[in-house]
């Protein structure tokens, strides 16, 4: 797949297999979750916002005041829709964009946690060793994109 799609399709093809392209052992499942298609819900439109502000402090207070509803209403609206509160919901956004940086970019580790929204690397190394089961280097070394072409894979 990669050779006749290139390494971002072979990477999905990996996920929708629940295997990685390049296993060392050991690690957790590298598995995109779904995001519910967009419908009528009451919270896409904020979900959406976030999105494209996922670099910024998004507290829990800002993201009910974008969907214009008490804090109690858009928690349980939220978790009605999408099946997981804000808190998990905007950390596991933050983890994808996370992984597409380390994939497809150069960047910095303090730079890819920075444009995420984590705040610092040791908060980004955090999460994805409770998410993945591995630093946000080792998961570089598996799945970055030219890292990838040039061993041939």
């Amino acid at each position: 797949i990669r050779r006749d799609h290139g390494a971002a399709a072979a990477n999905r093809a990996a996920r929708m297999c629940v295997v990685p392209p390049w296993r060392d052992g050991g690690q957790a499942q590298y598995i995109d979750r779904p995001v519910p298609e967009p419908t009528v819900a009451t919270t896409t439109a904020t979900r959406a916002w976030a999105l494209e502000h996922l670099g910024e402090p998004l507290s829990l207070n800002r993201l009910a005041e974008h969907a214009r509803m008490s804090l109690r209403s858009f928690t349980r609206r939220f978790r009605d829709e999408v099946g997981m509160t804000p808190v998990q919901w905007l950390t596991a956004q933050r983890l994808e964009l996370a992984k597409q940086l380390l994939e497809t970019t150069d960047l910095s580790i303090d730079l890819v946690a920075h444009r995420c929204g984590f705040g610092s690397a040791n908060s980004l190394r955090a999460h994805m060793r409770t998410a993945f089961g591995v630093s946000p280097a080792s998961y570089r070394r598996t799945f970055h994109t030219d890292d990838l072409v040039e061993a041939g894979v």
